[in-house]
């Protein structure tokens, strides 16, 4: 154990560190050769192939000066004076020829000539300028010491065929000059596109200005609000001039009336007094007694003096009729005031003339009455028309300005419509052909670089494509690697094997020799491998012994490929070299391996012996090859694997072949990508694992050990070590 132990340790190396040293490196080129070979040669045979079939290279051109087209103005303004035009604006010259708009044009010129010619087969390597096969150069001329750009192009076209550079060159000068007058019509379209987009636009505008001006003075049936709307104020202030004298005139009419009516009723009055009187006994008599009075009391006065008491009788008495005549003429013109005034024409007494008058003045006064209420009304008229004015002036002033501003719009658009055309004409870039294209000339060949490229290239390539590969997925490339990786016992290292090994170990199974069915992925034959490295893997296994030597081990590994199969197979021939009695069981249901390599039957197998529930046929199931060995195939795939090793059926046999044999060894699926080898583990007392050297990457190993990591493992196999000690 201690010599075991001092073998482990010697094994342990520092070749996972991060930095690769040349060593590596040259491992790395070594075990992938086979890619540097093969890019190599796919490189320089693809370049030899395209020298063999490359072909002369002609080349034409042509010359085109572009010059800006200034309009008449500008150069009579300018007087003959060069305008200047900067690089940019060359620039988009120059991008422009070259534009996949113009190139398409061309393509359909050509197209009947030359139906497969494409853009890219005129354009080439747009990338890189110096191997395009359409090239745009803008020549450089002496200005004094200085070299300036000139306004001339040069185009040229590289082609294998002579004719085809000059048939080209021609569509595309028949392009340049097409699309030099489809420019100027653009130009022109496009400068007058807002004006013919606008015009009619304007045009409705104006005629709805028209038609609300129009509305309006119908509604309102007016013409002009302003206008009108002094018309009515001097109507106003002539009608309130006018309403003034009449009012004056009819207060000199009425002052006429009263005093005219005032005589009338004085005289009418007087009249009826007088009238009355004569017609009134009772003052008739009051008055002939009164006259007698006065008579006897002249009498008397005659006769006596005043203080006479005849003579005082005589005046009382006629003071007391003179007080009832008094009396009763008061009475009377009192009756004469209740009663009503009689008509001009009925008053009696009364001047003629006065009454003539009166009527006059009447007659006037009421013409001035009417004619004021007359003037009054038209002046309230007025006024309430006048009212509404403030807003229909706003209104009018706010259509008739809006009318004129579109008129005055589409003035000045027609203007411009008329004298914008010859000046947007005479804008933008004309393109002059200056050389016409030629048939094409001979420029070379191609041939000795492209071989001299391939050559030099090739190996580089696959050089660093194997290198890559290599330190991309991080492969194991050595036993030490291996065991540092897994952290698990090295149980030793097999090499590449080679076939036919079986018939000098193992004489009893020659008649196994004329069979050779090659395996797809692991290496293998009829025969089983035998070496001396497997009986040492096998003889550290029973060193290994626990309290029981084991009775079922389980080979598997990360990954397809890594010879498990073969290892399994070497295995049962160490241990039937050892006078073992072995059963050999191919537990991958999924992709069985086993029976093909064998060339045996595997219309029977595992899979319908864990669905046979019984134990008394079982040998039928079992295939000898060997006195000591036994073949257990896989048999038919099942439909759900994983169900059918979970079963406890699987772990009963496994316990019966263990009583029935000395060793009893598990081809069993890879870890990782399916459950079906973390199964079949929990059943074994052993697990061992196998590692291929160049094939298995670290972050996969590591994978499977953790997946196996609370089991029984009891080391780990480097397997195809031949390139490793070879390196």
């Amino acid at each position: 154990m201690a010599n075991i132990s001092l073998k482990q340790g010697q094994f342990v190396t520092n070749s996972l560190s991060n930095e690769w040293k040349f060593r590596h490196l040259t491992k790395i080129l070594l075990r992938r050769r086979f890619i540097v070979l093969g890019v190599s040669c796919m490189v320089m045979s693809a370049t030899s192939f395209t020298a063999i079939t490359n072909k002369p290279t002609y080349k034409s051109q042509i010359q085109i000066l572009v010059s800006p087209n200034v309009s008449e103005e500008v150069g009579a303004t300018n007087n003959n004076i060069d305008i200047p035009i900067n690089i940019e604006q060359y620039s988009v010259q120059k991008n422009l020829m070259q534009s996949s708009k113009l190139i398409d044009k061309v393509v359909n010129i050509l197209s009947f000539d030359y139906p497969n010619i494409t853009k890219e087969h005129i354009l080439g390597n747009t990338e890189n300028s110096e191997n395009s096969r359409l090239k745009v150069t803008q020549i450089e001329t002496n200005k004094g010491a200085k070299q300036v750009l000139s306004p001339v192009f040069e185009i040229s076209f590289q082609d294998n065929d002579p004719l085809k550079t000059k048939k080209v060159l021609l569509a595309l000068q028949k392009v340049y000059q097409d699309y030099n007058l489809e420019r100027r019509q653009e130009r022109f379209n496009q400068g007058l596109a807002f004006i013919n987009a606008r015009l009619p636009v304007i045009k409705q505008q104006v005629r709805q200005a028209e038609r609300k001006l129009e509305q309006f003075r119908k509604k309102h049936n007016l013409l002009d609000p302003e206008l009108q709307s002094q018309v009515l104020i001097k109507s106003l202030t002539k009608t309130q001039e006018q309403l003034q004298v009449t009012r004056t005139q009819l207060q000199d009419i009425n002052s006429r009336y009263q005093n005219l009516e005032e005589r009338i009723t004085e005289a009418s009055q007087k009249a009826l007094i007088s009238m009355r009187l004569a017609q009134s006994s009772r003052y008739k008599t009051l008055t002939s007694e009164l006259q007698k009075t006065e008579q006897t009391l002249a009498k008397e006065q005659l006769r006596y003096t005043d203080d006479s008491p005849i003579v005082q009788s005589l005046k009382q008495q006629r003071q007391s009729q003179l007080t009832l005549v008094q009396q009763e003429l008061k009475r009377l013109t009192a009756e004469i005031r209740t009663e009503t005034t009689p008509e001009p024409g009925q008053l009696v007494g009364v001047d003629p003339n006065l009454v003539e008058e009166f009527v006059q003045v009447q007659t006037t006064a009421l013409g001035l009455i009417a004619n004021e209420k007359s003037l009054r009304e038209s002046e309230q008229r007025i006024r309430s028309e006048l009212r509404k004015y403030p807003s229909l002036i706003a209104e009018y002033q706010r259509l008739l300005p809006e009318l004129e501003t579109q008129r005055k719009t589409l003035e000045q658009m027609l203007q411009a419509q008329q004298s914008m055309g010859m000046k947007i004409a005479h804008g933008g870039f004309d393109w002059l052909v200056l050389e016409e294209p030629n048939l094409g000339t001979y420029v070379g060949n191609d041939r000795f670089w492209l071989v001299l490229v391939g050559m030099i290239t090739g190996p580089i390539l696959g050089v660093v494509l194997a290198l890559i590969w290599g330190m991309r997925h991080q492969i194991i490339h050595s036993a030490q690697d291996l065991q540092k990786v897994s952290n698990l016992r090295l149980l030793g290292t097999v090499p590449k094997l080679a076939p036919r090994t079986m018939e000098k170990r193992l004489p009893n199974l020659s008649w196994l020799g004329g069979r050779n069915v090659a395996e797809s992925e692991e290496v293998g034959n009829s025969w089983l491998p035998c070496h001396e490295t497997l009986d040492m893997v096998y003889q550290n296994t029973q060193i290994l012994k626990y309290p029981v030597p084991f009775k079922s081990v389980m080979v598997t590994s990360a990954l397809p490929g890594e010879g498990r199969t073969t290892l399994a197979m070497g295995l049962a021939a160490s241990a039937a070299h050892m006078h073992r009695r072995v059963l050999l069981i191919d537990a991958n249901l999924r992709s069985p391996k086993l029976h093909k390599i064998l060339q045996l039957s595997n219309d029977w197998g595992l899979s319908l012996l864990l669905l046979d529930e019984t134990n008394t046929e079982v040998q039928d199931y079992i295939q000898p090859i060997h006195p000591s060995i036994d073949i257990l195939t896989a048999g038919p795939t099942p439909e759900d694997t994983v169900e059918l090793l979970s079963s406890q059926r699987l772990k009963d046999l496994i316990e019966l072949f263990e009583e029935t044999y000395d060793l009893v060894l598990i081809d069993a699926p890879p870890i990782l990508g399916t459950v079906d080898g973390r199964i079949v583990a929990s059943y074994c007392h052993g697990i061992m694992m196998v590692g291929r050297i160049g094939w298995v990457t670290q972050t996969e190993l590591t994978q499977a050990v953790e997946i196996l990591n609370s089991l029984n493992l009891v080391g780990i196999i480097a397997n195809d070590m031949s390139s490793y000690h070879k390196g």
